[in-house]
């Protein structure tokens, strides 16, 4: 039987109430359910207890809801989606937390529209996607609204939303935004907020960054600092930058800010210190800078489909400058750290 801690890790996982390394666990668990036989017989005995109407159905399934939001969304991009079977008509508390995961893991997922829609018409529902480190998603507003989130960004909102069109947004995003001159579409960004009609534009707002940056390619946006309430409004081809209370703006290629969507990493003249934070992101490692005479060097280059040790040997090539990959390194936990990247000066 699985142990009563990694049940009540799960339990955790599925109300919300998980750390970051706790769910990295649970997630590693799950993606690896097909293999783990004490997972399976847990699961068996879960869904017999549902079967036979011995659990209680008074659970809030938000939590769930939302990520199987996501992985449906993940599926699609990653073009594995397969049909949506059949429908399962009571979600049991204990087969929430152990049975749709390792469904979801196998390709089989399970639709839960019709029940979304029934359960939660009356009332508002929270709503969040999520791309894991070293991945991408694309994500489908109800109100037609497109776009994809970059490697460990949160997207928060609300159903109902084709009225109310205010979401949250934690690292980095390019959105498609559907116009609708009656309900304006905000984003909300630590202390700030960008208002749109319909556009296209690239946020990054990572609360570990210290700052936010808002690259437009059509349309206008309004950019506020909810502190001191001054506004900016952008035009196509503009970047706005925001930190320690100060806006900037300057003249950009809105390309370059849209080519992470296509699986292309580029560089135009960046300094060391982007490049490690969005090579971090890309291939999720950590990145250590050896010398701080490294931030002086800037580089230009365009990476698609090329490996972590591809990117630094080019790096290598182009500069004065050599790396080290430490491996892997096994927790107590059972997870394994990042891989560990130092930079230093030849």
């Amino acid at each position: 039987m699985l142990k009563q801690e990694e049940i009540d890790k799960i339990e955790r996982y599925i109300n919300g109430l998980s750390d970051n390394k706790e769910k990295t666990v649970v997630e590693s668990l799950f993606s690896n359910g097909g293999n783990n036989s004490l997972l399976r017989h847990h699961l068996e005995e879960d869904w017999d207890s549902m079967q036979q109407g011995s659990v209680t159905t008074d659970v809030d399934l938000n939590h769930l809801l939302d990520h199987v939001h996501h992985i449906i969304r993940k599926n699609e991009t990653l073009k594995r989606q397969r049909p949506l079977q059949k429908f399962i008509r009571v979600y049991m508390k204990t087969a929430a937390i152990l049975l749709l995961p390792l469904l979801i893991t196998g390709g089989l997922v399970y639709s839960y529209l019709d029940y979304h829609r029934k359960t939660f018409t009356d009332r508002q529902v929270l709503s969040t996607i999520y791309a894991p480190m070293g991945a991408r998603v694309s994500f489908n507003l109800p109100d037609g609204t497109t776009g994809m989130l970059n490697s460990g960004s949160h997207l928060t909102y609300t159903i109902p939303f084709a009225i109310n069109r205010q979401v949250k947004l934690e690292g980095e995003a390019w959105f498609e935004v559907n116009h609708n001159a009656d309900h304006p579409f905000e984003i909300g960004t630590g202390n700030s907020t960008v208002k749109v009609l319909g556009t296209s534009f690239n946020i990054s707002a990572y609360p570990a960054e210290n700052y936010i940056e808002v690259v437009l390619q059509d349309g206008k946006v309004e950019f506020q600092d909810n502190e001191s309430k001054e506004k900016v409004t952008m035009l196509p081809s503009e970047r706005l930058v925001f930190q320690a209370g100060n806006i900037s703006k300057s003249v950009t290629d809105p390309e370059k800010y849209h080519s992470w969507t296509e699986g292309k990493l580029v560089f135009r003249g960046d300094p060391m210190s982007e490049v490690a934070r969005r090579i971090e992101r890309w291939y999720n490692v950590k990145i250590k800078l050896d010398n701080q005479e490294l931030e002086n060097y800037s580089f230009r280059a365009t990476f698609e489909d090329d490996t972590l040790e591809d990117v630094l040997r080019f790096l290598s090539m182009t500069s004065p400058i050599k790396y080290k990959i430490a491996p892997r390194e096994l927790m107590v936990d059972g997870t394994y750290e990042k891989e560990v990247v130092t930079i230093y000066l030849k």
